[in-house]
C-alpha cells in the first residue's frame, strides 16, 4: 500500500487506534492531519511523525470544527483524499445512571461529528472524484458493548447506519464509505474500562485467544482505504479475534 501523495485526516489520532492508524499513513507516504482535543497532545504527535504531519487540536463536538479542521488541512495540503473518523466518547455508565447529558455527548461525538466531518471533507473529494471515508465503529455497533454502557453501543450502530447511507450517496462521485469494527483492542482507552484480570479472562475466551493489537487495527484501515479497495463501500469490516461471529 502506498498513499505517497494522499492526505489523511484522522480524528482523536493522540493515542489508540487513531496513533497507530497516522504512524502507519505517515510509514507508507501520506500526508497526515492530526485532530486531538488539546494543542499538546496533537503537537506531540506531529514531532513523532515529522514533517508532513499537521497539528489540528480541537474538540470535534463544538461548532465549526469540522468545517475548520478540513479547511486547514486544505490550507496546508491542497487536498484531502482520506477521512478517518476514529474520535470517540467511550464510557460504561449503566443505564439507570446515565444521564441525558451524557447520552447526548456519546451521539455527538460518535455519530453527529462524522456526519459533519464527511460533508466538509465532501467538496474536496468531489471536485478530485476521489475520497475514501472510514468510520471506526465497534463490535459494539454489531451486538452489545462488553464494557460500553448503552450510549455507546446505540451511537457505534448509528454509524453503521451513517455508513451505508452515505456509501449509496457517495459512490457516484468517487467516494467510497466503510466502517471498522473492533473488538477488544489492547489501547489505553480500553485499560481504562476494565482490570488487567478481567481482560485477561475475556481475552482466554476468545477464538484467537489474546486482544487486538491497535497495529492490526490500523493495517484494515490502511487496506480499505487503499487503491485494492476500490470497489468495496457501504461495508462493515469485523477485527475481533473472533469474539463475534455474523
Amino acid at each position: 500500500m502506498d498513499f505517497t501523495g494522499r492526505v489523511v485526516i484522522i480524528t482523536g489520532a493522540a493515542r489508540g487506534l487513531g496513533r497507530a492508524s497516522a504512524a502507519r499513513f505517515y510509514e507508507q507516504g501520506a500526508s497526515v492531519a492530526v485532530n486531538a482535543r488539546d494543542q499538546a497532545r496533537a503537537d506531540e504527535v506531529v514531532r513523532a511523525l515529522g514533517a508532513r504531519a499537521l497539528a489540528l487540536p480541537g474538540d470535534i463536538t463544538a461548532d465549526g470544527i469540522a468545517a475548520e479542521i478540513v479547511r486547514k488541512t486544505l490550507d496546508r495540503f491542497g487536498r484531502v483524499d482520506i477521512l478517518v473518523n476514529n474520535a470517540a466518547h467511550a464510557q460504561s455508565t449503566r443505564i439507570e445512571l446515565l444521564g441525558a447529558e451524557e447520552w447526548r455527548l456519546a451521539l455527538e461525538t460518535n455519530m453527529t461529528a462524522p456526519f459533519l466531518l464527511i460533508k466538509a471533507a465532501l467538496p474536496a473529494m468531489k471536485a478530485q472524484n476521489y475520497g475514501r471515508i472510514i468510520n471506526i465503529s465497534s463490535s459494539a455497533g454489531r451486538s452489545v458493548s462488553t464494557l460500553g454502557g448503552a450510549h455507546y453501543t446505540a451511537s457505534k450502530t448509528g454509524l453503521l447506519g451513517l455508513t451505508r447511507a452515505a456509501a449509496k450517496e457517495l459512490g457516484k462521485f468517487g467516494v467510497t464509505v466503510n466502517a471498522i469494527c473492533p473488538g477488544m483492542i489492547d489501547t489505553e482507552l480500553t485499560r481504562e474500562h476494565a482490570s488487567d484480570e478481567l481482560l485477561e479472562r475475556l481475552a482466554a475466551s476468545f477464538p484467537v485467544p489474546r486482544l487486538g493489537r491497535p497495529l492490526e487495527v490500523a493495517d484494515l484501515i490502511c487496506f480499505v482505504a487503499s487503491e485494492a479497495a476500490g470497489f468495496i463501500t457501504g461495508a462493515s469490516f469485523d477485527i475481533n479475534g473472533g469474539d463475534l461471529m455474523m
